[in-house]
């Protein structure tokens, strides 16, 4: 945990002890305030160095274009093209980088798996739905279950 965060949750145990002695409300509610911003600093440092793969297709579907929109370089990454029986290694991606990688025909539809490590090995999976049609997974807004009737 950095300097800062010690600080202002130390800072914090002591407003919630300075609380407690005035009315035992308060204390319980700065308390709760204080697990959450402790939580919400935990999952600042988890998500510090993650590195995000996106796989789409080219406007006019002649090759696809790989990009990492995490916060960390990807390396050692693998793609396979899934009917296509096309796989393309890409040794690293920096943070918002683009790689684009033209194809011999045009693709209808395909799937993309991709394989890559982050800057401490660890391994991740995705796959993507390519469509020439507009239909693919790559919408930044989908929420991750359906709401309100999203299609």
């Amino acid at each position: 945990m950095e300097k800062n965060h010690t600080i202002i949750l130390g800072a914090g145990v002591l407003v919630c002890a300075i609380l407690f002695y005035i009315n035992i409300y308060l204390g319980a509610t700065g308390a709760v305030i204080l697990i959450a911003i402790a939580m919400s600093f935990f999952i600042m440092e988890d998500a510090e160095v993650l590195p995000d793969i996106s796989v789409t297709l080219f406007e006019d579907a002649k090759g696809i274009i790989v990009t990492n929109r995490g916060t960390a370089p990807a390396y050692r990454i693998h793609l396979a093209l899934v009917p296509l029986n096309i796989e393309l290694d890409i040794p690293e991606l920096a943070v918002d980088a683009i790689s684009k990688h033209p194809l011999n025909e045009m693709v209808n539809e395909a799937k993309a798996s991709a394989r890559f490590e982050d800057s401490r090995g660890s391994h991740y999976t995705r796959t993507f739905a390519l469509s020439a049609l507009g239909n693919s997974d790559d919408d930044l807004l989908k929420p991750m279950f359906p709401l309100f009737k999203w299609k």
